[in-house]
C-alpha cells in the first residue's frame, strides 16, 4: 500500500487510536507514555503502511507490541545503568571517606607517637606494652618489677600522656 491519503489516514487514526492507546496503557501502566507511543505507532503507519489495507488491525497490534516492548527494554537498561552509576558513586564516596578516615588516623597516630616520645622512657614503655596486649604480669616481667606496681605506673603514665595531649592540642591552634 502506498502512503495513505490524508482522509484515509485520518479515518484509520480515529478508528484505531482508542484501541491502540488502551492496549499501550494496559502494557505500560503509564498513560502519558502510552499516548506518546501511540503517536509513534501511527507515525509508522503513515510512513510505512501495511501492503494489505484489510490487515491494518493486526499490523497495528504487532507494531504497538514491538514499540511497547522496545520501550520497556530501554527503561530496564536505563534503570540498570542508573543503579550501576549509583553503586559506583556510593563505592567512590566510601573509598574517599575511608581514605580521609585513614589519613586522620595516621595523623592521630603521628600525634600520639610525638606525645609518647615526650614522656619519660618508663612511661612510654609501660604504655606501649599495655596497648600491645600485654597483661600486667607480662609487663612486670618485662620491666623486671613486682606486678602490683604496674597498675599505678600505667595510671601515672596515662595521666601524663593526657596532659601531654591537652597541652599539645592547645599549642597547635
Amino acid at each position: 500500500m502506498e502512503h495513505p491519503d490524508s482522509d484515509y489516514f485520518r479515518e484509520m487514526f480515529h478508528t484505531h487510536y482508542p484501541a491502540v492507546r488502551r492496549k499501550l496503557i494496559a502494557l505500560l501502566k503509564e498513560e502519558a507514555i502510552a499516548e506518546d507511543l501511540a503517536q509513534e505507532v501511527f507515525l509508522r503507519l503513515y510512513r510505512n503502511p501495511p501492503n494489505e489495507p484489510g490487515a491494518i488491525g493486526a499490523w497495528l497490534q504487532r507494531v504497538l507490541t514491538r514499540i511497547a516492548y522496545d520501550h520497556m527494554r530501554k527503561m530496564a537498561r536505563e534503570t540498570a545503568l542508573r543503579k550501576k552509576q549509583e553503586q559506583a558513586m556510593h563505592t567512590t564516596l566510601q573509598q574517599q571517606s575511608s581514605s580521609e578516615e585513614e589519613l586522620l588516623q595516621r595523623m592521630e597516630h603521628q600525634e600520639l607517637r610525638e606525645w609518647l616520645e615526650m614522656l619519660p622512657k618508663r612511661d612510654r614503655q609501660v604504655l606501649l606494652l599495655r596497648y600491645s596486649g600485654y597483661s600486667y604480669a607480662e609487663i612486670a616481667e618485662q620491666m623486671q618489677v613486682n606486678p602490683p606496681l604496674i597498675g599505678s605506673w600505667l595510671q601515672r603514665a596515662t595521666d601524663r600522656l593526657k596532659r601531654q595531649a591537652e597541652s599539645g592540642s592547645t599549642s597547635g591552634t
